[in-house]
């Protein structure tokens, strides 16, 4: 059997023998990771673009907070539903065109779900949408690490969640704003238009894959192996170490609380002791500036140090921003809400990037399984914290969610420190 055939028997990507991935600084590294950041946008901004507006809609479509919060929740099940079956897309068709089909989809229903008449529909739609986005987070990590160096696969890694934050950040500061001098359903809608857009420039600048051959490609003989284990067996394989198993707890556990702080933060910086308009309100998610720099730099500093020691750092900077939004002082809310944001987009940015790398077979359905656990993750907890916050203020919000950043580095402490020295 040759190399070629028995790395494709483990489930691994094959490619031809002296194919080692882009280097750093090469043309096609640059259009790689400039047409990820594009899918980001597309992904993101339109997946959280209601989040800026939940308290208009729960107002226009007279719904509780936490009833409200479902439209965003909606959405994230759908897309933990269609990671897995995007992988076996990705899998049999290829890394980029099941990406391209799947941004492109999710961008015709995000056009058309803001004008769903009943609450129901609205959230039927965003389950649909949500399917239909899974395909980018599914795929993104898997083609970073097939196409990129290994060297410079942490860094790749944290430049595309700082493109990840980018959109979500954009989807916010658009729908809110314009929600302001129209009303939500037109907001969300401005924000599908700005993914069409981003959608198309992801498709002209994305390089064709290198490093991964799909399915039916390489089935030139009846006498040659299978080119993938079953999809069962590399789901198996995933799930039987510990150490993925604690990488696919940090997805669940910190998205579960990112979300259900933006969710929520709106009311409580809206009501007492803040009352800030909508425009304002809309304007704190400029935070998510302080997560583009972080995802960027946790890469790089992953690379130095290791990623378990920035892996802690960054949920220890998370806990403590989050307690500082219990001040009734605005300008430590906005400081916790900035410090928490940093330490979440790091925090994912080192174990997402980990996920590819820690993986010895299915690496495309590893990634999947983070994203599965991370938008499980964001759904459970995204409605939860509703419960919390009508139930305990806004103290109780922020306890739910200090508290699951505190479960993810107790797990980390546990189970993934580096047995020798920290990995590259």
């Amino acid at each position: 059997m040759t190399a070629r055939a028995a790395d494709a028997g483990r489930g691994r990507p094959a490619a031809s023998a002296d194919w080692t991935g882009h280097s750093h600084g090469s043309s096609d590294y640059r259009r790689l990771l400039a047409g990820l950041f594009f899918a980001g946008i597309a992904t993101f901004a339109q997946l959280y673009s209601p989040q800026a507006v939940l308290a208009h809609l729960a107002d226009d479509l007279r719904v509780s907070a936490a009833d409200s919060a479902l439209v965003v929740s909606a959405s994230t099940i759908g897309l933990a539903i269609g990671v897995i079956p995007w992988s076996v897309v990705a899998d049999r068709i290829g890394r980029v065109r099941a990406m391209a089909i799947a941004v492109i989809a999710a961008t015709v229903f995000g056009l058309l779900v803001p004008f769903a008449p009943t609450f129901s529909l609205l959230l039927t739609g965003r389950l649909v949408e949500g399917l239909m986005l899974g395909g980018v987070p599914a795929i993104a990590i898997a083609y970073l690490s097939e196409e990129i160096e290994p060297r410079h696969a942490a860094r790749a890694a944290g430049t595309y969640v700082a493109g990840t934050s980018i959109g979500g950040l954009l989807g916010r500061l658009v729908a809110g704003p314009v929600t302001e001098f129209s009303n939500w359903r037109v907001g969300v809608f401005a924000v599908a238009v700005l993914c069409a857009i981003s959608a198309v420039l992801f498709i002209v600048l994305v390089p064709a894959s290198r490093g991964f051959v799909p399915r039916p490609a390489r089935r030139a003989s009846r006498a040659a192996p299978p080119a993938h284990p079953p999809l069962l067996h590399l789901l198996r394989e995933n799930l039987k170490s510990k150490r993925m198993l604690a990488l696919y707890a940090q997805g669940f556990l910190l998205m579960g609380g990112f979300v259900a702080l933006y969710n929520y933060l709106g009311f409580r910086l809206s009501g007492h002791p803040f009352g800030l308009p909508q425009s304002l309100v809309s304007l704190v998610f400029v935070a998510y500036l302080g997560g583009t720099w972080s995802s960027a730099q946790a890469g790089i500093l992953a690379a130095r140090f290791g990623r378990w020691a920035v892996l802690l750092s960054s949920l220890a900077l998370m806990v403590v921003g989050v307690l500082l939004t219990l001040s009734p002082l605005l300008v430590l809310t906005l400081l916790g809400v900035l410090l928490a944001t940093a330490g979440f987009f790091a925090a994912h940015a080192v174990a997402s990037g980990w996920t590819g790398v820690e993986a010895t077979v299915g690496r495309a359905q590893a990634s999947s399984l983070y994203n599965l656990s991370y938008y499980a993750g964001s759904s459970l907890f995204g409605w939860l914290g509703g419960v919390f916050f009508v139930t305990w203020g806004w103290a109780g919000t922020a306890g739910m969610v200090a508290g699951l950043a505190l479960a993810a580095a107790l797990l980390t402490v546990l189970l993934l420190r580096p047995t020798r020295s920290p990995r590259p």
